[in-house]
């Protein structure tokens, strides 16, 4: 989850041109594609545990015009101004990111099998289907693929996404546990579920991702542990994107996550 907006943040290009997908939902992918890395923001972690304590609060600046070495800036850690070792970590962080970007450029496509598989790269878009309707919305069941899914079993997991009909983008993405599942045999998790929200910056360009939250519930080897976050985006300008120099681009698809 920590890393969504290093990701936000490959695969819509390959899917969204379908003629299968949805039109207004193909529509909400594209716009979201295009805006990819162009707003500057500043973001607020809070991260709480099972009983409502708040674990960790960080306010950093991330704005991807900047050399990828500079990009992430830590303003807050835990009320108070980062040091020597928190700037070097998130010196590094983008670092890291460029290191990805430039090997994405160099080989033609990113290589995921290393990184960690979002939310986005095991949608199965093609086969969304209309969950409700409205006046201004239309809410879609999006169904994750089967193939190449480490990360999210397709039956326990559901995916909702509902795309405001006047902007024709995002308004909000929710993913939600729908059964107890077992991972790494000793990890036993109970519940999960994660929400996206996006607001409109500027009229002239897809609602942007204003927020997240998510929840979760498990047991490592029966102990019990949980664990709560929200994230905010504030203070966005609107900028050009450093990687604008490569030829490959963050696509949608990888960047949805929690």
């Amino acid at each position: 989850m920590r890393r969504l907006f290093l990701a936000f943040c490959l695969l819509l290009t390959a899917h969204a041109v379908r003629a299968e997908v949805p039109a207004l939902l193909n529509e909400a992918l594209q716009k979201t594609l295009r805006d990819t890395d162009r707003w500057a923001f500043t973001q607020t972690l809070v991260e709480l545990d099972g009983k409502g304590k708040e674990r960790q609060r960080t306010v950093v600046r991330f704005d991807p015009s900047r050399p990828y070495a500079e990009q992430y800036t830590p303003l807050l850690i835990d009320g108070k101004a980062p040091g020597e070792a928190d700037l070097k970590k998130y010196r590094r962080r983008g670092e890291k990111r460029g290191e990805r970007l430039e090997k994405a450029e160099r080989d033609g496509s990113e290589d995921t099998t290393k990184t960690r598989q979002t939310l986005g790269e095991v949608m199965d878009i093609e086969n969304a289907t209309v969950l409700k309707e409205d006046a201004k919305t239309i809410t879609y069941e999006v169904p994750l693929k089967k193939e190449g899914n480490r990360r999210f079993p397709p039956d326990k997991f559901q995916v909702i996404a509902r795309v405001n009909k006047d902007t024709r983008g995002f308004e909000r993405i929710e993913a939600k546990l729908r059964e107890a599942m077992r991972s790494m045999l000793v990890v036993k998790i109970k519940s999960g579920e994660g929400a996206m929200d996006f607001a409109s910056i500027d009229p002239k360009f897809a609602p942007a991702l204003v927020a997240l939250h998510g929840t979760g519930s498990a047991s490592v080897a029966f102990v019990p542990i949980g664990r709560s976050y929200d994230v905010k985006h504030e203070d966005f300008k609107r900028v050009k994107p450093y990687g604008d120099r490569f030829d490959v681009q963050i696509g949608t698809m990888k960047a949805l996550d929690f």
